[in-house]
């Protein structure tokens, strides 16, 4: 059996909504837009806390750009390993 004291606590946008005192169309915008993080499992959503505590610090849409410009340059730096690695 799973020990959930180990386990992050995670709440759904509606939780979440309400803790934050904004309606469930706003949480589920802040997420698509990046600045909430959650997960999707299944149907449902589920934000970990250390998301919300995020939203206020700003860096979770710091997280969410970053990767996307990772992921932009991802392609570029597979060329340059094929041309590394095409030299040794």
């Amino acid at each position: 059996m799973i020990d959930s004291s180990i386990l992050p606590k995670a709440y759904t946008p509606e939780q979440v909504a309400n803790m934050l005192q904004l309606s469930k169309n706003t949480v589920y915008q802040l997420i698509n837009r990046g600045e909430l993080i959650a997960k999707k499992i299944g149907k449902v959503y589920r934000i970990p806390v250390s998301s919300i505590s995020f939203l206020f610090t700003g860096l979770d849409g710091d997280l969410y750009k970053a990767q996307k410009e990772d992921l932009k340059n991802l392609g570029k730096v597979q060329e340059e390993l094929k041309k590394v690695r095409a030299n040794l």
